[in-house]
């Protein structure tokens, strides 16, 4: 059961083209996001769209995978965990966020 833990399975389209940085380390970051869709029916009948956007990171050979294929609009299958940081603005706000550290990358697209 411990495989289960802080697991999310994700399959979406990306928003955009990914970001990448290359580290003075020589690791390679990917930023990018995914659009997910749920569909169903209101209290009035009417077919409703539901959709939700996930913040990704994908490090290393991952990261490098999704340099050369994903682009804006790729349907991708992603599996990770999902992680929480903070950091402070140049104006002195704290800021959250929530982000999916991507381990595994499937191309659904053609």
């Amino acid at each position: 059961m411990s495989t289960l833990r802080n697991k999310v399975q994700l399959i979406g389209n990306l928003g955009n083209d990914p970001e990448i940085v290359n580290l003075e380390s020589g690791k390679k970051l990917a930023k990018f996001s995914i659009a997910t869709n749920e569909t169903y029916k209101n209290t009035k009948g009417e077919r409703v769209t539901d959709t939700q956007w996930h913040n990704v990171v994908a490090w290393g050979k991952t990261a490098e995978i999704i340099e050369n294929y994903a682009t804006k609009g790729k349907e991708v299958a992603i599996e990770g965990k999902l992680t929480s940081r903070s950091y402070e603005t140049k104006q002195g706000e704290k800021r959250y966020i929530t982000e999916i550290v991507c381990d595994e990358l499937l191309l659904l697209s053609k």
